[in-house]
């Protein structure tokens, strides 16, 4: 036991200059900031190590759950979660049969989209019969103009149920800045219903009635640090016009519910959640509440549909998985996973089960809900969450600046931003910059459309007059819809055949025939792969043997002056002829008229439109 106990006083723990030290030594000469440093789309420097001292300088790490400013979680003796799931109401007896179902299949919180047509006794009464609601959380969203009234009926409701106050959970997910934001559309009237909203079910502390919808701008493609710092003004808005109109800062903070979305990034997202509640709770402090409970931020989440994919959709499982994980390690109020098919359908009951199922796996067999905020103390995590929070504070005070949130909607900044952003990761993806698995990189070659279609975006508006929608909207397509659109237009048009000619070095050849398989299936092309040919001609007459549409020669840069021209010119237009890779030779190439490369500083998706085009495609 003794020599145990002695073990690490044995050894000398290196300083970081002898980590860099070993580090540069291993790098041979390569620049550390332009190969190791990650620069994050955040607008920090992610280092590829941090050490205890790293943290010298931050409070984070001495925060404590359950405690103001709330980094590390709203609760002291659990992480636990409620797991949600929408029901679109079009039949609220219907939609009550499912809510029953779904409650005897793990979900404890139901989220109910009501049309404003449906809001009424009756169907407040149908939707809510055999659940109880002290057990339950239960969700609304519905015409901001029916929240009222629908809060009401609510109360009048729970009364005449007999539900204790304090156990009744749930929200009214009034948000009407939301249109403005999304479609451009001018709802400054329905504003002030806000107090009323809250006076309405003042009685109901945990039943949460203003929301900030900024999962919008996460499916449209924002960045984390937007998403968080726009969130931040939104909310502050909407607790400077309660308290404006009268409504008691402990009430008006506690009646407000972030809805967020979570991204792909799974340890950025556990940060984004910390440095949330962090900033979160030093906004509300400044209104001076009576109690620090009133600072606590309650986030729903919902995992992105933005990076979702409609070819190899069972992909979507892995990112909602991993998005999930961050949400729960995060230490958010609810969550809701999205279905892997929702790009191309309404969800399945499968899809919906599978669904249900990734948060159960997580709280049930991973024990995430057991602990609370696991990710306390990693010099890594507590890093990005002061980075985070850093950055999204100067978003915050940019929007105040400007006249607060409202305002820089109706100026359009914010909403330019996310456009910018959208355009920017589109453009990002086209590049292969940004990976979608499946989709830009390493498809299935065999895989056909089968007739799914995207739907339409539900978070766009289209064209419309001035004095309709008065404000500029954020617009945006899921970020693999450019490349899906190609594929199945590729698809019900004409799919060539595209052969690789693989000669000459064999590592180089092999890797460059994997390369352009992989660059030309992610249009549906039919890829043909060889194990090698001894001549040229050899090559292109199997490429024609095989009714190929396009010969990729695939060698080495010091082979393609001898092997790509001779190809060429035997070939003699039979098919497009393509280069895999950028030889050194590419300008003596290019001058005997060969014009077609493909590599890796390529737009995939511009080059794969310009051979449709010269396929007739």
């Amino acid at each position: 036991m003794a020599n145990k106990e002695k073990l690490f006083t044995e050894f000398t723990a290196p300083t970081t200059q002898e980590w860099l030290d070993k580090i540069q030594v291993d790098l041979k000469g390569a620049d550390f900031q332009k190969r190791l440093v990650w620069r994050t789309n955040e607008g920090f420097n992610v280092q590829p190590f941090y050490r205890r001292e790293d943290l010298a300088n931050l409070k984070t790490p001495d925060a404590l759950p359950g405690e103001f400013p709330f980094v590390r979680g709203n609760k002291k003796d659990s992480n636990s979660w409620y797991v949600r799931q929408n029901i679109v109401v079009n039949d609220p007896k219907e939609a009550n049969k499912k809510a029953l179902d779904i409650l005897n299949k793990g979900i404890d919180s139901l989220g109910f989209k009501l049309p404003g047509k449906l809001v009424s006794k009756e169907t407040v009464e149908a939707l809510l019969d055999g659940i109880i609601c002290d057990i339950v959380e239960v969700n609304f969203a519905t015409c901001p103009r029916h929240s009222v009234e629908l809060a009401q009926i609510l109360v009048e409701f729970f009364q005449k149920k007999g539900y204790d106050k304090e156990k009744v959970v749930g929200s009214i997910e009034w948000d009407p800045m939301a249109k403005m934001v999304m479609k451009g559309k001018d709802v400054t009237p329905i504003l002030e219903f806000g107090p009323k909203l809250v006076e309405a079910l003042q009685d109901y502390p945990n039943f949460r009635c203003i929301a900030v919808s900024t999962d919008g701008l996460n499916n449209a493609g924002a960045y984390i640090v937007q998403e968080l710092g726009y969130a931040l003004a939104w909310g502050n808005e909407y607790l400077q016009q309660l308290t404006d109109a009268g409504v008691d800062v402990d009430l008006a903070a506690k009646s407000i519910k972030f809805n967020m979305g979570v991204s792909e990034n799974y340890f950025m997202e556990i940060a984004k959640f910390r440095a949330a509640r962090l900033l979160w709770a030093q906004i509300v402090k400044q209104y001076d509440p009576k109690e620090d409970s009133s600072c606590k931020m309650v986030v729903n989440a919902s995992t992105s549909v933005y990076n979702q994919t409609l070819f190899d959709s069972y992909v979507n499982l892995l990112r909602s998985q991993t998005e999930a994980m961050s949400a729960a390690l995060g230490s958010v109020h609810s969550m809701v996973v999205t279905p892997f098919d929702a790009p191309y359908e309404e969800p399945t009951d499968f899809s919906e089960r599978i669904a249900r199922n990734q948060q159960l796996l997580i709280k049930e067999e991973s024990h995430f809900d057991r602990i609370v905020d696991p990710s306390a103390g990693s010099y890594y995590i507590e890093h990005l969450t002061d980075a985070l929070a850093a950055e999204a504070w100067k978003i915050f005070l940019k929007v105040e600046e400007e006249g607060g949130f409202l305002a820089a909607v109706k100026a359009g900044t914010i909403q330019d931003d996310i456009n910018a952003t959208n355009v920017k990761r589109h453009g990002d993806a086209a590049k292969r910059k940004e990976f979608l698995l499946g989709t830009n990189q390493f498809p299935n070659f065999t895989e056909k459309s089968e007739g799914k279609k995207a739907k339409a975006c539900g978070c766009c508006c289209g064209q419309a007059d001035e004095e309709e929608h008065p404000f500029k909207a954020i617009s945006s397509t899921r970020l693999a819809a450019d490349f899906e659109d190609l594929r199945i237009h590729t698809e019900e048009t004409k799919v060539p055949v595209a052969f690789m000619l693989t000669i000459g070095n064999l590592a180089m050849r092999q890797a460059r025939a994997q390369f352009s398989c992989n660059f030309l299936a992610c249009a549906g092309y039919k890829v043909i792969d060889n194990l090698g040919f001894k001549t040229v001609e050899e090559g292109v007459d199997a490429a024609l043997e095989a009714k190929a549409d396009i010969v990729v020669i695939c060698s080495s840069d010091d082979e393609y002056a001898e092997y790509a021209i001779p190809a060429f010119k035997y070939l003699n237009g039979r098919a497009m002829f393509v280069v895999a890779g950028a030889p050194a030779c590419m300008e003596d190439l290019k001058a005997a008229g060969i014009e077609n490369f493909v590599h890796v500083k390529c737009n995939v998706l511009e080059t794969l439109k310009e051979y449709n085009q010269k396929l007739g495609i």
